[in-house]
């Protein structure tokens, strides 16, 4: 059973989502960076690691919490390897402009914040451009 557009919607679908995906991580690429180059650093504490109930999945949410110079406490959410635990020590990298927005870890328990995002960008973007190429090529 075909559904009429469905082909269309498909491809379409995908460039829109994996060029989504791409920008939001190419935004956050941005801000890390800009934290790493001009920003603050400051101890920072893993606050909690979340996984799925029951092991449904791999999938680990690292939150960390940091006090910005003028003493107000932030909690974000970052990349992390699987070595961090609760309570485990970094150093996180923000901007003071907008410490919630910016906010990195760039100290033990991350690899390189920027190559990471990166790889998401291009990744991201790869899956964009190679859905638009086979649109293009089978589709139109």
């Amino acid at each position: 059973m075909d559904i009429p557009g469905g082909d269309h919607l498909f491809f379409l679908g995908m460039v829109l989502l994996f060029g989504w995906l791409a920008t939001h991580y190419a935004r956050r690429l941005a801000a890390v960076t800009r934290a790493l180059r001009r920003g603050v650093r400051v101890p920072g504490t893993c606050a909690r690691v979340e996984t799925e109930p029951y092991n449904r999945s791999d999938t680990r949410r690292c939150f960390f919490t940091f006090r910005t110079e003028d003493g107000r406490e932030i909690e974000f959410e970052d990349l992390a390897t699987r070595s961090v635990r609760a309570g485990t020590r970094v150093t996180v990298a923000y901007d003071p402009a907008a410490p919630d927005r910016t906010a990195t870890v760039t100290g033990r328990g991350s690899g390189t914040p920027v190559l990471q995002y990166a790889l998401l960008v291009a990744g991201c973007g790869l899956g964009a451009a190679g859905f638009a190429v086979v649109y293009v090529f089978t589709v139109l």
